[in-house]
């Protein structure tokens, strides 16, 4: 009985890790950030790339000999580029927030000093 209660006493000191735990949340937000990003690329293809194709004369890349192979270069470039698109966007507002919550170090270190003088200027040093 006591082996069995170490094993359990050990699975659940395994799943109680942090890393575990991390990566269980990051495996869910990734599967929802797939289909996010899904919707976009279906968006981009439909509306940029599918008419593109037909003014061309393309009816389908894969009947060509290593289309399959042409299409999954493009659906990467396009994922690529969406996935970049909001990482920059995501970085754009978190540079917004630090920069307003950001205090200015000079002004406070000014300030500081300015301070320090009048404090040694009253003392009479």
């Amino acid at each position: 009985m006591a082996r069995r209660s170490s094993f359990l006493a050990d699975f659940q000191a395994f799943i109680n890790q942090g890393n575990v735990v991390d990566l269980a949340v990051a495996v869910v937000i990734a599967g929802a950030f797939g289909k996010v990003v899904d919707a976009v690329v279906s968006l981009v293809m439909g509306t940029l790339l599918t008419p593109a194709l037909k003014a061309a004369n393309v009816d389908s890349i894969n009947a060509w000999p290593a289309g399959a192979v042409i299409v999954a270069l493009i659906n990467f470039v396009v994922i690529a580029f969406v996935v970049y698109l909001i990482v920059r966007a995501i970085e754009a507002i978190k540079r917004k927030e630090e920069a307003v919550a950001a205090p200015d170090v000079q002004a406070q270190l000014a300030s500081a000093v300015t301070r320090l003088a009048d404090a040694l200027d009253r003392k009479g040093l």
